[in-house]
């Protein structure tokens, strides 16, 4: 990895611990009676999936968000979305930025870690311009849904609602308090709050790194490969998945077909952009056509890009495996993008990075065919999918999971949030490197 053993801590094993003691102290919370309106507080296990789901980001619920908590409790849940989304040592550095504390090297290469960075160089600056990117992109969206949320109102209600929703949105998080899991299906016509939350979704998938390029592009002129990759992946995909969407959804009674052509197009992009990982939605997931399923599916897979409040292997990953094929196909020795060489090191990183990736999926989707059992094997891969990727959509098996399947879900959110990498280099011993090299061998391949 990318820290120095003198320093005698590993950034990932801080990581985790870190997120698993705030998911902790935001359960605690959640089983307060104060947080709930029943005055009992939630039980343990499902506070514990709740504060797991908001922290990392994915807007699973096993109750409805807001028909069950208080203003405490959903202030809970907003709080652990926004430091899940942003990283707690990004929350760590703006307190000691407040408190006029340095940042030491050891808290820069924990920052390094967090936002998936090459380099420390700079990152202390660009902690500070996320923090201002932040709150500038969730006013105006607040401000916008709030505008439009007035309409069917009160003015306090829809300035609420907005920022919650613009809040939980941009973080890619998918929590909603409209009240018995509506989720936008609602506003599924609406061009506004479709556009607003579309906007945000991926404003926050696409990444801290990449936003700090394109602000800096009239100053630079230029922007980095991982930028221009993430971008272009990201754009592609939401392209192709909106006409994929659309064209599988058509004639679908239940879905795209009694809407306007307006809404056809809009009910197609929100489902195209939402699962790129942000949960929301504006069709009811289970109506959809299988197709569209399983094409959900392998969005909520790739997720978003890399230093994101998304999750999945991200946009980059998937890109790069992709050259790696067409490479091989053409004949190929390079993977080459916009006349510039991907490293072998980062092609097997991509490589580890998604299998890993797909051994969870299966693993866990294996499990909780022998939890749930009766349940549709594609809802429970569905889930599966949806919580190792942070999206938070379902089919609806989210409430009818049985206690040990809230623990098998809870545990795919939380590797899914801090990505597979980071999970096994906290619990595996510092790597060192071979004393030596064995000799070349061949095998055959296909």
């Amino acid at each position: 990895m990318r820290w120095n053993a003198k320093y005698h801590f590993d950034p990932p094993k801080v990581l985790v611990g870190g997120f698993a003691f705030i998911i902790f102290i935001g359960s605690i919370l959640l089983t307060l009676p104060i947080a709930t309106n029943d005055g009992k507080g939630l039980p343990w296990l499902d506070a514990l999936f709740t504060a797991t789901s908001a922290t990392c980001v994915t807007g699973l619920v096993v109750v409805d968000t807001g028909t069950t908590f208080t203003l405490f409790g959903q202030l809970v849940i907003l709080l652990l979305i926004q430091v899940g989304g942003l990283g707690f040592m990004t929350f760590a550095t703006f307190f000691a930025f407040l408190l006029g504390k340095r940042i030491s090297l050891k808290e820069r290469l924990l920052l390094q870690e967090s936002l998936n960075n090459l380099t420390i160089e700079g990152i202390v600056r660009l902690v500070k311009r996320i923090l201002i990117f932040t709150v500038m992109i969730e006013f105006i969206g607040a401000i916008l849904l709030a505008i439009r949320f007035s309409f069917d109102m009160p003015l306090l209600k829809a300035l609420y609602f907005g920022l919650f929703h613009a809040i939980s949105n941009f973080n890619n998080a998918g929590f909603d308090i409209m009240g018995e899991f509506r989720s936008f299906t609602g506003y599924v016509e609406d061009p506004v709050v479709t556009l607003v939350v579309c906007t945000l979704i991926i404003l926050g998938g696409i990444g801290f790194i990449v936003m700090n390029e394109v602000y800096e592009y009239r100053e630079t002129c230029r922007l980095s490969l991982h930028a221009k990759i993430a971008v272009f992946t990201s754009l592609l995909l939401v392209v192709l998945s909106t006409l994929a969407i659309f064209l599988l959804e058509l004639n679908n009674p239940k879905t795209l077909q009694p809407l306007s052509p307006l809404g056809k197009f809009l009910g197609s992009l929100f489902q195209a952009v939402t699962p790129r990982t942000a949960g929301s939605n504006t069709l009811n997931i289970p109506d959809l056509t299988q197709p569209t399923l399983f094409l959900m599916i392998f969005l909520m897979f790739v997720g978003a890009s890399p230093g994101s409040t998304g999750g999945g292997i991200k946009t980059t990953t998937f890109a790069t495996l992709l050259g790696a094929v067409w490479s091989q196909i053409k004949g190929k020795e390079d993977v080459t993008f916009f006349k510039q060489r991907i490293v072998y090191d980062t092609i097997y990183k991509a490589l580890t990075v998604t299998f890993s990736g797909l051994f969870i999926v299966v693993t866990m989707t294996m499990l909780l065919t022998i939890t749930e059992r009766g349940k549709d094997f594609l809802m429970i891969l569905f889930e599966a999918t949806s919580a190792f990727g942070t999206v938070g959509l379902s089919m609806g098996l989210t409430t009818e999971l049985s206690p040990i399947g809230k623990v098998i879900i809870i545990l795919t959110m939380f590797a899914g949030r801090l990505g597979p990498l980071t999970i096994a280099y906290a619990v595996t011993l510092r790597r060192k490197p071979d004393p030596f090299r064995y000799p070349k061998g061949k095998i055959m391949i296909g």
